[in-house]
């Protein structure tokens, strides 16, 4: 049984111009130990993603199709049973680490406040429990770090913080969403590397969100490309990158940057701007900034097609691609 299993999943929010689908048809799963990346420009939906797995979508936010954490069945939960489950068996490491930290309590009453809710563990048991996973998360000067308030801290020291606080409970899902936003270089390979080596020692399964398509190179083994709420291309990450075949995900890969460029090299843009949920169209949500459109394209959302094994696109023009590569071949 996969550790995670989405399908067709479905998320409606209700917005000044009436109802919207932030997420259409999204279906993935992941096993145990598995690491999975989202990526996409804002405005996609993998945030919505995050939250949805967390059960912390906007009020009044409509939900169909299904999620299941270890064949749990996560849509119908009630608030009480996602509270149970928060924290305890999913974990998330939010991308501003300032904003995720409450700054009125210390850093080590933060930490300790999932285990005495979900292990039960009393006030010397959890400030000690914390204490260790700090120095699990190499915080400089844990013991003293315990009593220090957030903006006592670096940027690089809180989400290390907002890490811990995520692990408290040694959850079987971890979901971190833009981990590194803020940070500096150096900074983001550490916090990357310590996410890595957490994941690996606990057997965890991993959904990273990123922008950057590097991160996700070196740091997932399957790949997901999100356009307009939906799912548009997924596979094996070396796959995806070797073959990429959606139209999105061609103006996504073009646009990156690359070394050895020379000097004055403009990049590739992908013409227009991810459109408002009210604005997406009722078929390919692509369909408005591609040159390849056709008419059949603006009908119904298209079906994954395989491109081989594990490796799907929703596309109903990839037999373009696939003429050009075989003429470059040639």
């Amino acid at each position: 049984m996969p550790l995670l299993e989405v399908q067709d999943l479905r998320v409606t929010l209700q917005t000044a111009r009436g109802p919207a689908d932030a997420l259409r048809e999204v279906s993935f799963s992941m096993e145990r130990g598995e690491t999975i990346g989202l990526i996409g420009e804002s405005g996609c939906g993998k945030s919505m993603t995050a939250l949805a797995l967390m059960g912390l979508l906007p009020e009044g936010a409509r939900v169909t199709g299904s999620m299941r954490l270890d064949g749990t069945e996560l849509t119908t939960l009630a608030e009480s049973d996602w509270c149970a489950l928060r924290g305890h068996r999913i974990g998330m490491v939010f991308q501003e680490p300032m904003t995720a930290l409450n700054p009125l309590h210390t850093v080590g009453r933060q930490i300790a406040e999932p285990l005495r809710l979900h292990k039960g563990l009393d006030a010397r048991a959890a400030r000690a429990e914390a204490l260790r996973l700090l120095e699990r998360v190499h915080l400089p000067q844990a013991r003293a770090r315990l009593d220090a308030h957030p903006h006592q801290l670096s940027g690089g020291q809180r989400q290390r913080v907002v890490i811990a606080i995520a692990l408290a409970c040694a959850p079987d899902l971890l979901v971190a969403d833009e981990p590194t936003t803020a940070l500096d270089v150096t900074i983001q390979r550490e916090v990357l590397d310590l996410i890595g080596e957490l994941v690996r020692d606990s057997g965890m399964g991993l959904v990273l969100i990123s922008h950057n398509l590097g991160v996700m190179a070196d740091r997932v083994q399957r790949l997901f490309v999100m356009y307009g709420g939906t799912v548009s291309e997924y596979g094996p990450t070396a796959e995806v990158f070797a073959h990429h075949a959606h139209p999105y995900s061609l103006g996504l890969f073009a646009a990156r940057p690359r070394l050895g460029l020379a000097r004055g090299t403009r990049l590739a843009t992908i013409p227009g701007r991810v459109p408002d949920l009210a604005d997406l169209p009722v078929g390919c949500p692509f369909a408005d900034r591609c040159a390849r459109v056709v008419p059949a394209c603006r009908v119904a959302l298209p079906a994954p097609v395989a491109l081989g094994p594990g490796h799907m696109a929703r596309c109903l023009r990839l037999d373009v691609e696939t003429d050009a590569r075989a003429e470059a071949a040639a």
